[in-house]
């Protein structure tokens, strides 16, 4: 029944079963499935451990098979001609779902805000099945007046009658059972940070028989995921979205049994056990484990520029070029700041929509620091601008941006119509919660070779000052700054992870 935090698999032999979704207040009853004799019946919530959300009605009573979500897992894992059956039907299912059965959980907002748009960022990376209302259209007001909302309330949810105002992803996951608890169980491996290198590390771990969590403080695909497009990573020729290949990840890791909980924020690590690290929740649950993989990368850099914080607010600035960041600014001005590759695809995407794209690179050459394929392209795009040697001074208009001025050494600033800015300009380490663990001064993480002499240890690949805590991807000192990169990293620490456990 919804509202249940678990269920079984059934195999329906003989027996017919309807699955609904019950009537909401905008919204009438609706049959999702019907299955029948040969059918089995569940979808993606029996590997995230999402709340039911749907009935299930028996319309011919018959003979089941009853299996429980234990031994699902382990036949997943163990059988491969099983595991690629179910995980299609559980993906094919969950699309269905979306779409048809979206009013489970409502989401409504103002588009354009940033609250609103990262809570639709989380739902669509979850996948969970979700309505989006915006509260300019028809459908939205009617809804904020059946739920009696204001616009002070806004973004909310709503999710079987209960609403949550001013909700966040921390909020609505909390309602839907995706925060973390414990199953009982004793956690071999937890992995922190839920990127590329994270997911990696998380799939190796599971896949060979580590009891592994996965934790994330916002979602999931770290800042792969807010890639419009990635076309030089091994085995998509034709390019693969960073949403689509967070999706992969995040299946492939359910299939061997991660257990996956975002948003979850850690504040911090209990290293008075050298062969028991304990990872400490910021709502003051611990996690004690064999060993520690941390993957929480980097965080998007910001121009110091006055009321930088009050366009962000309102949405008009991002960091993330997404369809749902992208697909607003049809024939509209937009800037994006930045000389790397993320900010070239960036720039591409916002021009395939439609719209006029100004391209500000600090340095004097845009191939500096982006590849060649995507410099020959940006350059001969009719709709992107580029502009060298340039830094973005002022930022102008009222509640929305409307333009910005730009500014070259030795001359005078030049004002450009802009209703957004993407910015894409580095990062900074998310280290603060490594506490006890040796950095850089720039506060990225010193593993093996780089540790300071006289560390103590025997210096695993990826391992941090402390026995048992690696860094891998992104917030490693030293790295580079490819997805490929991370994923080797999350597969290589696994190595040192079973090396590092031999003898318990």
């Amino acid at each position: 029944m919804p509202g249940d935090g678990s269920y079984d698999v059934f195999l329906l032999l003989t027996a017919t079963v309807d699955i609904i979704r019950d009537a909401t207040a905008t919204e009438p009853e609706r049959l999702i499935f019907q299955g029948g004799p040969g059918d089995f019946l569940g979808e993606l919530n029996l590997l995230t451990g999402q709340h039911i959300y749907l009935t299930a009605r028996v319309v011919s009573a018959g003979t089941i098979v009853r299996i429980g979500a234990a031994k699902l897992r382990q036949a997943l894992s163990e059988q491969d001609d099983i595991a690629d059956l179910v995980l299609a039907a559980f993906r094919e299912r969950r699309e269905v779902i979306r779409s048809a059965a979206g009013g489970v959980l409502e989401i409504i907002g103002q588009p354009e805000t940033a609250e609103t748009l990262e809570l639709r960022t989380y739902v669509t990376q979850m996948l969970l099945p979700h309505t989006w209302r915006s509260a300019t259209s028809h459908p939205g007001r009617s809804l904020m007046t059946v739920a009696g909302l204001t616009a002070d309330d806004l973004p909310a949810a709503i999710s079987r009658g209960s609403v949550l105002r001013r909700a966040t992803p921390r909020t609505v996951a909390k309602a839907l059972g995706l925060t973390y608890q414990t199953d009982g169980r004793p956690v071999d491996l937890v992995v922190v940070g839920a990127g590329p290198a994270g997911l990696a590390a998380a799939v190796y771990g599971a896949s060979e028989g580590l009891v592994t969590v996965l934790l994330d403080r916002s979602g999931l695909g770290g800042q792969a995921a807010k890639s419009a497009r990635i076309e030089n990573y091994l085995g998509f020729p034709q390019g693969v979205s960073g949403s689509n290949l967070t999706r992969l990840a995040m299946i492939q890791a359910l299939k061997f049994g991660v257990r996956i909980h975002s948003p979850c924020a850690v504040t911090g690590l209990d290293l008075s056990d050298d062969r028991r690290p304990t990872v400490l929740l910021e709502d003051g649950a611990r996690i004690p484990c064999r060993a520690v993989i941390a993957a929480t990368g980097a965080d998007y850099r910001r121009l110091d520029i006055p009321r930088w914080a009050t366009f962000e607010k309102s949405g008009c600035i991002r960091y993330a070029a997404t369809e749902l960041d992208v697909g607003e600014y049809e024939n509209q001005p937009v800037t994006v700041v930045g000389g790397a590759n993320s900010a070239g695809q960036a720039a591409l995407s916002l021009a395939a929509h439609g719209a006029t794209v100004h391209l500000i690179v600090r340095g004097a050459d845009l191939g500096a620091g982006m590849s060649s394929y995507l410099t020959d392209r940006v350059r001969a795009h009719s709709r992107i601008h580029v502009r060298t040697d340039s830094t973005v001074r002022e930022l102008a208009g009222d509640d929305r941006l409307t333009s910005i001025a730009v500014e070259r050494p030795g001359e005078r600033p030049e004002r450009l119509a802009c209703h957004a800015l993407f910015c894409f300009i580095g990062a900074d380490p998310v280290s603060g919660w490594l506490s006890g663990v040796a950095k850089a001064d720039d506060g990225f993480v010193l593993t093996d070779s780089r540790l300071p002499a006289g560390s103590s240890g025997t210096r695993l690949p990826f391992q941090t000052s402390a026995p048992r805590v690696f860094a891998i991807g992104d917030l490693r000192s030293g790295s580079t700054k490819r997805v490929a990169t991370a994923v080797g990293d999350g597969a290589s620490a696994v190595s040192s992870v079973h090396v590092a456990l031999t003898g318990d």
